[in-house]
C-alpha cells in the first residue's frame, strides 16, 4: 500500500510574484504558508530598480506575512543598470538575484533590457560578486511564433551569455521547452532552471478547451504536450539542476477575463499539492524533497531549511475561488494536501 503521508524539509519557491498593495496583502501569506523562502520578482509598477526600493518592498511584504517567512529580493535588469548599485544592494544584503526581462517579454517588463550587451557592464561585477542572474528565456522579436520564443532565446542570447560569462551563476526561469531542457542538461553547473506546476500538467491544449480559458494563460505559454513530457522528466529525475519556482502570478479575475487578458497563474495555494501529484503520478515521490528544498538552496549557497512539512493523501476539490483569485486547477480534483 502506498504511503499515506509525506514529510519533507520545508520548501522554498524559486520565483514568485508577489505584487504590491492590496494584492501583496491578500496573496502573500498562501506563499508564505508553504513555503520558507521565496525570491521575490521586482516587476512592479515602477519596477524595484534600487536598493531602497528593495529594502521598502521587502518591508511591506514581511508586514503582510507571518514571522518565519523570508523574501529574498531582486533586482530589476534595465539598460541603465549600475553596476555599483548591484555591488551595494548584494553586499549590504538586500539583492540575493537580479532579473533579466527582455523588454516587452511580459507583464510589467517595459523596461526591460533591449539588448543584452547593454548589460554586460551589470553582469562583469555580478559574475565577480558571485550574484545570481535569473533569466526571463524569451525573445521579443514580432517575427517569432510565440511558441518558439524560449528556444530562440537560447540560441540568440543564453548561448553567447554562458560563453562570455562563465563563470555566472544563471537561472534559466520557468522552462517549458525540451530544448530548454538540453540546455541546461548540457551546461555545467553554474546552469540551474526552476520549473513551474502548470508547466508540468498543462500543455497548449488547456488555453483553448471548449473555448479561450484565460486563466490557463501564462508566459511563457504553455507549449505542446512533447515539450510537457520533456520537463516533466528533468524535474522528476532526481537531477540538481532543476528546482521549484511556482512563478505564481496572480490577477484579478476581471484583469483576466478581459478583451487583453494579464498573463499570469495564481498557483500558490495549492502549489506543493499540484507539485507532489506530479512526483507521484511518475512514481518519484523519493525525489521530491531534493526538488522543493534541496536543490534550489545548494545552487543559490544558502542553507537548507531544518524544519519540516507535511502532506497527506487526501482526494479534495480545488475551489473555483481563493480571496477572491481563480486559482490554478480550479474546479479539479487533487489527490493531496499540504497539512503544514
Amino acid at each position: 500500500m502506498a504511503s499515506q503521508t509525506l514529510t519533507i524539509r520545508k520548501p522554498d519557491d524559486w520565483h514568485v510574484h508577489l505584487r504590491d498593495g492590496e494584492m501583496l496583502a491578500t496573496v502573500a501569506p498562501y506563499t508564505a504558508r508553504q513555503f520558507a523562502r521565496a525570491i521575490v520578482m521586482p516587476n512592479l509598477v515602477p519596477p524595484v530598480t534600487t536598493v531602497e526600493a528593495a529594502r521598502d518592498y521587502r518591508k511591506r511584504i514581511l508586514e503582510a506575512t507571518a514571522p518565519g517567512f523570508t523574501p529574498l529580493m531582486t533586482c530589476y535588469l534595465t539598460d541603465d543598470t549600475s553596476p555599483d548599485e548591484l555591488a551595494r544592494g548584494h553586499e549590504e544584503g538586500v539583492w540575493i538575484a537580479a532579473k533579466l526581462y527582455p523588454a516587452g517579454a511580459t507583464t510589467n517588463s517595459a523596461s526591460g533590457v533591449t539588448d543584452i550587451r547593454n548589460i554586460y557592464p551589470a553582469l562583469t561585477r555580478m559574475e565577480k560578486l558571485g550574484m545570481v542572474l535569473c533569466v526571463h528565456g524569451e525573445v521579443t522579436d514580432p517575427e517569432v511564433d510565440v511558441f518558439d520564443r524560449e528556444a530562440v532565446f537560447i540560441d540568440r542570447v543564453l548561448l553567447e551569455l554562458v560563453r562570455d560569462f562563465p563563470a555566472l551563476k544563471i537561472v534559466f526561469e520557468h522552462i517549458t521547452t525540451a530544448e530548454a531542457v538540453r540546455f541546461v542538461e548540457g551546461s555545467g553547473p553554474n546552469i540551474g532552471a526552476t520549473v513551474t506546476p502548470q508547466h508540468l500538467i498543462i500543455n497548449r491544449n488547456a488555453i483553448f478547451a471548449g473555448g479561450l480559458r484565460p486563466h490557463a494563460y501564462c508566459l511563457p505559454v504553455a507549449k505542446r504536450e512533447q515539450h510537457r513530457l520533456a520537463v516533466r522528466k528533468a524535474a522528476t529525475s532526481g537531477s540538481p539542476k532543476f528546482f521549484l519556482g511556482t512563478d505564481s502570478a496572480p490577477h484579478s479575475r476581471e484583469a483576466k477575463e478581459s478583451g487583453c487578458g494579464c498573463a499570469g497563474i495564481f498557483n500558490a495555494p495549492f502549489a506543493l499539492e499540484s507539485y507532489v501529484d506530479v512526483f507521484d503520478e511518475e512514481d518519484a515521490l523519493d525525489r521530491f524533497e531534493a526538488f522543493a528544498s534541496v536543490n534550489g538552496a545548494n545552487f543559490y549557497g544558502l542553507p537548507i531549511n531544518e524544519d519540516n512539512v507535511t502532506l497527506e493523501r487526501f482526494y479534495h476539490d480545488v475551489p473555483a475561488e481563493v480571496a477572491g483569485l481563480v486559482p490554478f486547477q480550479a474546479g479539479e480534483k487533487m489527490r493531496w494536501r499540504f497539512v503544514g
